[in-house]
């Protein structure tokens, strides 16, 4: 990022103001779709100021890993695309990509929101596979929560699919919903200067000195954190990061109940 402009965000920022708006404390309006892409099990579609991203879940019938014959499996993606942003490149996945992924993987999977048991289908032999892709249409920051956020409101509306001989139907979706018995939701905190700050944009994330991201479940539980960015956070800011993770995951997750 250029000197000059990185520095014009810090100061608005220091100040109080973003170059959008909002308060250092303030997520931008989000929306959802649920059930966009017809060909998979469950789907999400969800845009944030000029964020926006698509989620589809496809749930397959496999064998079990050796060491866990009676656990179905969750698998995370995130493609980052030329499409969404001209910093991304065809190719391998790069780190970003790979470390969304796993980050929206690992609050979904330490939280114990999916009982992998209950997607067993015959011990040792067949289980249900769970694979969620997300797929950023157009990048402006924050595709953590973003991902997470959609990938959990996919998830919820995901239905299986019909099976025959140990082998799916596929286009034919019965009436059983994949169950989530919580909603782990993750809160990104940028520390830009001595400011902490939620939903950063791209030139926001671009300035940013260090994040960190926080998992939280609606009783106060973390259950995933993860720390990015050369800048550590004092005692002091990490306390107030955790505050803002459980203030704003409250309101996220009142929004994905209610699809």
């Amino acid at each position: 990022m250029n000197s000059n402009v990185k520095t014009h965000v810090a100061n608005a920022i220091k100040k109080g103001f973003r170059l959008d708006g909002r308060k250092n404390d303030e997520f931008r309006k989000i929306s959802f779709e649920v059930g966009s892409i017809f060909t998979a099990e469950g789907s999400a579609k969800i845009i944030a100021g000029e964020s926006e991203l698509l989620v589809g879940v496809k749930l397959t019938a496999g064998t079990p890993f050796p060491d866990t014959p009676d656990d179905g499996v969750l698998m995370v993606n995130c493609e980052l695309r030329p499409l969404a942003s001209p910093h991304f490149e065809e190719g391998p996945p790069s780190i970003d990509s790979i470390e969304t992924s796993r980050v929206i993987d690992r609050g979904i999977r330490e939280s114990g929101s999916l009982d992998t048991k209950s997607l067993c289908i015959k011990k040792g032999e067949l289980v249900w596979m769970v694979q969620v892709d997300i797929v950023p249409l157009n990048a402006d920051g924050n595709l953590i929560d973003l991902g997470a956020i959609a990938s959990l409101a996919a998830l919820r509306v995901t239905r299986f699919p019909k099976l025959e001989n140990g082998k799916v139907v596929f286009g034919e979706l019965t009436d059983e919903k994949l169950k989530l018995s919580e909603f782990p939701i993750p809160v990104t905190v940028h520390k830009i200067g001595n400011n902490l700050i939620v939903d950063p944009t791209e030139a926001e994330e671009q300035a940013s000195d260090a994040r960190i991201t926080i998992t939280t479940l609606d009783d106060k539980r973390v259950c995933a954190m993860q720390k990015g960015g050369d800048q550590p956070f004092s005692e002091e800011e990490l306390k107030k990061a955790l505050d803002l993770a459980f203030s704003k995951a409250k309101d996220l997750r009142a929004q994905i109940a209610a699809l």
